[in-house]
């Protein structure tokens, strides 16, 4: 029969049920078993498309185009199971989808009630991806916190699995906190409270994944086993380290991969974990160190740039360097007027933040962003701190290397609005200038055509239509079949589309072929009809979409390695994969720094 492993969280949010499912996934590959993940929001959003970053963190973009929670971007690299649409349900798509089927009359007359119809349309979807011949486990994270109203129909439906597969074929893990008190106590009524909580829905753990600053001591865990009537080899500490890719490791070494199976009854070969070592041994053991400005708008909150971060790192372990990110928020390098000819931009960005590799377990990371968040309207409200808290973090508030003379590279993520835009216009015009490394993701790309246009061009009021709608040079623009657009969510290009690069240039290069597939999510696109003028003054359109209709890579000339695309590489990264524009991206700028 198909296994379920139900994730949990008690005690408060951002617990990291993400990355613990997401262990739990990669030790059962380990084994030879065929894995499938499924996050649950309960949120009324159908998807995370509308949502501001600060609110949420990244959006994650599958192949398919469904704009997810960032989580599903911890699944992806941390295991090997497709990730599409089907993967991520909330409780906007179930009630949506239960309203549509009423209005059709399909109930036949009978009362639509939460209980069977709202849980029966989520039992289904997730025995949709369970029954899948391949699939031999599925790992379903419910998102949100055990006591919160908005879980309550996602638990029954868990409740219900369990009772219906079997207590041998469905396994509940509950993350919960160990706090610390005064004197270095740690105490263990939160999450007996919050095991009482999933038992009075139902649910009796069987896994206790306990998140904590330090381990727990044999005697901590004895009590905690005691206290909640879970097996005592149930409970698993999860405490800090120095990045989230050593989490499958510690929970191996605790045996929480052979409790499971023993729980299902499930006979596996012995775990093969020589490459997650190999990869945590470079982490720890870097021969080099590189430095990378990302300079962005979203810098308050890490995780708006969760999947740009981790493509960092991965980069780094291929290069056997530690990439240190520097952040810049880009409104500390603009103007002080707009487009004002000889005013010089501040380079000297007082409050960039450090990120170190060690730092990425607690920080989170991300890269697409919301269409619908406001600047400046969103900029104070930091709910989300992202679900990776297993480690310590050594981001500071100032850094005195805090300007882009400081670092090896610049790498200018996606992103929406206007602010902080011609900041990172003269970022990309520093690196040019300069021939320092740059990277531009999306927006990146778009600020490399605005920069070249005012900058060699001479176009000084160069610019995309979606930050001045009254461009004499709108070198950026809507898509046609984006102009008449009234509902934003789900609606910009998404999902995977092919790109044709010529040959010989750095990306074609650092891929190894001409075509690639790659996720998208935007809306305003190069304007072809600028698109002579550019190529006269030698800028390199290094990539199209087959019928050249759409610009998709654009690259400098003579230079060390200056690249924009229009999609989303960061999305395609894995620390078993590393996304070869990132190593690349990270190998020249490691070059650069070593020859200075």
């Amino acid at each position: 029969m198909k296994k379920l492993i139900f994730v949990t969280g008690g005690v408060c949010s951002s617990l990291g049920k993400g990355i613990s499912a997401s262990s739990i996934g990669c030790l059962l590959e380990s084994r030879g078993l065929n894995i499938r993940m499924i996050k649950i929001d309960p949120y009324l959003n159908v998807d995370a498309g509308t949502m501001s970053p600060y609110q949420h963190g990244e959006v994650y973009v599958t192949d398919d185009g469904a704009e997810t929670d960032l989580d599903l971007g911890n699944y992806a690299r941390f295991t090997n199971a497709p990730i599409s649409r089907a993967n991520s349900i909330t409780t906007g798509q179930i009630y949506r989808d239960i309203i549509n089927k009423e209005r059709e009359g399909r109930f036949l007359g009978r009362t639509v009630q939460v209980v069977p119809h709202i849980t029966d349309e989520i039992k289904n979807r997730i025995l949709a991806i369970a029954k899948d011949p391949d699939v031999d486990v599925t790992i379903v994270e419910i998102g949100g916190t055990v006591g919160d109203i908005e879980s309550i129909p996602f638990l029954e439906a868990a409740r219900q699995l369990i009772h219906e597969y079997g207590r041998t074929n469905a396994v509940s893990v509950h993350v919960t906190l160990i706090p610390e008190v005064a004197g270095g106590e740690m105490k263990t009524k939160p999450t007996q409270h919050a095991v009482k909580e999933l038992q009075e829905v139902g649910i009796q753990p069987d896994v206790l994944v306990c998140r904590s600053s330090k381990q727990l001591d044999e005697n901590l865990r004895r009590k905690l086993a005691m206290f909640t009537n879970i097996e005592f080899d149930g409970v698993i500490s999860a405490y800090d380290v120095d990045s989230i890719y050593e989490i499958p490791l510690i929970f191996h070494a605790q045996g929480l991969d052979r409790f499971i199976l023993q729980k299902m009854n499930v006979e596996s070969r012995h775990a093969n974990l020589n490459t997650w070592r190999e990869i945590v041994g470079k982490i720890r053991n870097p021969k080099h160190e590189v430095k990378i400005g990302v300079v962005g708008k979203y810098m308050e909150l890490v995780d708006a740039y969760k999947s740009v971060w981790e493509a960092l790192n991965h980069a780094g372990i291929a290069n056997d360097a530690r990439v240190t990110i520097i952040r810049i928020d880009s409104s500390k390098l603009e103007r002080p007027a707009r487009h004002e000819e000889g005013s010089a931009p501040k380079i000297s960005t007082p409050g960039t933040q450090v990120i170190t590799p060690d730092a990425q377990a607690v920080a989170g990371s991300p890269a697409a962003t919301s269409p619908m968040a406001n600047d400046d309207a969103t900029q104070h409200s930091k709910t989300r701190t992202g679900e990776q808290p297993m480690a310590q973090t050594h981001e500071t508030d100032a850094h005195p290397d805090n300007d882009l003379e400081s670092v090896d590279g610049i790498l200018v993520p996606g992103g929406f609005g206007e602010r902080g835009i011609n900041g990172m216009v003269y970022a990309a015009q520093f690196a040019r200038e300069h021939n320092l490394p740059y990277f531009g993701i999306c927006l990146g790309m778009q600020i490399m055509a605005i920069e070249w246009a005012r900058n060699v061009l001479g176009w000084k009021d160069a610019d995309s239509t979606e930050f001045n709608q009254d461009t004499p040079h709108p070198v950026v623009s809507l898509l046609e079949d984006q102009v008449n657009i009234k509902h934003f969510g789900g609606t910009m290009r998404l999902g995977s589309n092919d790109t044709i690069f010529k040959p010989k240039t750095k990306p074609a290069l650092a891929y190894g072929k001409t075509r690639i597939s790659e996720r998208h999510r935007h809306r305003y696109e190069f304007s072809n009809s600028y698109r002579s003028d550019f190529e006269r003054t030698g800028l390199i359109i290094a990539g199209t979409t087959e019928d050249e209709e759409l610009v998709e890579c654009l690259e400098w000339p003579n230079h060390i390695w200056g690249v924009g695309v229009q999609y989303h590489p960061e999305f395609k990264s894995s620390p078993t994969a590393p996304h070869p524009l990132f190593v690349h991206f990270v190998k020249a700028s490691l070059e650069r720094k070593l020859k200075q």
